[in-house]
């Protein structure tokens, strides 16, 4: 797919699949299981991969290629995969690049299950992970000679703690490790990693990406020889994105910079309106003036996002009771959704760790963790406010 245009917005909307002989203005759905070849040489070539054609949708599909040539434009990578969700992405793109013996150095502060793949199942295969804090800058006294993949998030979920990508870019290039950037929280519309030095970017496409609480999906990008492996790792074990997920996800990306700028005025609003509030101890939105490392935020977002995290004093009770007294907005375990959902993510999202590992990436018992969805302001206020009150 050519791309001649600069711009994110019209990259956004403008890349698309080549035109069936129907003349079609919108991409129509391939819900194809395989593809036909004109005759046995046409087949040995295409499985040779002396020709770019599509051979079965496990492999590539023409709802997924467009999904994935936008993602790939938009966050400034080489090449790019699509899967399933999220998690298979993040999973994948480990499993293609580690080997028995290496060494993942990560930000403590990473979601759940990723936790879950470095201490409960990546030990199984000989794969050590190494937790620094978000606050952390200098890391060479956690390397070690097998150390392989540099990996974070930020901003982090949920304690929204940024961490400086540009300082990080440097260090793995000078030491030769794998820059991995969880990029969901921002989008490629408010930070794109690469240009700060990292190798490879993941998102869940579950979230902003869709943007409307409809589909699963992943993706990573990046350095076009990481992804090869990638690819290859995933052609085999099949975590493909289906091609109707890949359509949606395709005609979503087409307003994500309109719903994030939204999202994320919005979000800035509750984060001044938390902090203003007796009933809450502790606000954190990256563009806040009192976010630990709000100069860093403005130095590599365009804009904040749409999570805030705040802490309700009391506890967990108190954030139990707060919860239970929320009227409009939802209840959840998703985010990034159009509609404002709040968490409490010490008893759901982040549970499966111990309080002792909670508390150290500021998983507190009364955190709660808002997606800041695109209601009238007014409203999404009054319903946190009646609930603190």
């Amino acid at each position: 797919m050519e791309n001649q245009f600069s711009n994110f917005e019209t990259q956004a909307v403008r890349i698309q699949s080549e035109r069936s002989h129907f003349d079609e203005h919108s991409t129509p759905l391939y819900l194809t299981s395989s593809f036909v070849f004109q005759d046995a040489e046409d087949m040995r070539a295409s499985f040779a991969e002396e020709k770019q054609k599509n051979i079965y949708s496990r492999f590539s599909n023409p709802n997924v290629n467009e999904f994935t040539a936008k993602m790939v434009q938009l966050e400034g990578a080489e090449d790019g995969y699509s899967f399933a969700t999220g998690m298979a992405a993040i999973f994948s793109t480990f499993g293609a690049l580690l080997h028995s013996g290496d060494h993942i150095l990560s930000c403590r502060s990473v979601f759940g299950s990723t936790h879950t793949l470095f201490t409960k199942y990546f030990p199984k295969w000989n794969i050590e992970t190494t937790y620094f804090e978000a606050s952390e800058t200098d890391l060479e006294k956690y390397l070690k000679p097998s150390t392989k993949i540099l990996y974070i998030e930020t901003p982090t979920n949920p304690a929204i703690e940024v961490l400086d990508l540009e300082l990080l870019g440097k260090f793995a290039k000078k030491h030769n490790v794998i820059f991995i950037v969880d990029n969901c929280f921002a989008t490629p519309y408010l930070q794109q990693p690469i240009k700060f030095g990292a190798d490879l970017v993941i998102h869940s496409a579950t979230k902003l990406i869709d943007g409307q609480g409809r589909v699963l999906g992943g993706v990573t990008v990046g350095k076009k020889d990481l992804i090869r492996e990638i690819y290859l790792f995933a052609r085999n074990t099949g975590p493909a994105m289906s091609p109707f997920n890949a359509w949606v996800l395709s005609k979503s990306l087409e307003t994500l910079a309109v719903r994030v700028d939204k999202h994320c005025e919005n979000a800035l609003k509750v984060a001044e309106f938390l902090e203003t509030h007796p009933n809450v101890s502790l606000v954190k939105y990256p563009f806040l003036k009192s976010h630990p490392n709000y100069e860093t935020a403005k130095n590599q977002m365009k804009a904040g996002g749409n999570i805030v995290a705040f802490e309700v004093k009391g506890g967990i009770e108190a954030g139990r009771n707060f919860l239970n007294k929320i009227k409009m907005c939802s209840l959840s375990a998703n985010l990034g959704d159009t509609r404002t959902i709040v968490t409490h993510p010490a008893s759901t999202t982040h549970s499966k760790l111990s309080e002792a590992e909670r508390n150290q990436v500021g998983i507190t018992a009364g955190l709660v963790r808002c997606s800041v969805g695109l209601e009238y302001i007014d409203d999404i206020i009054n319903d946190l406010k009646q609930a603190l009150d």
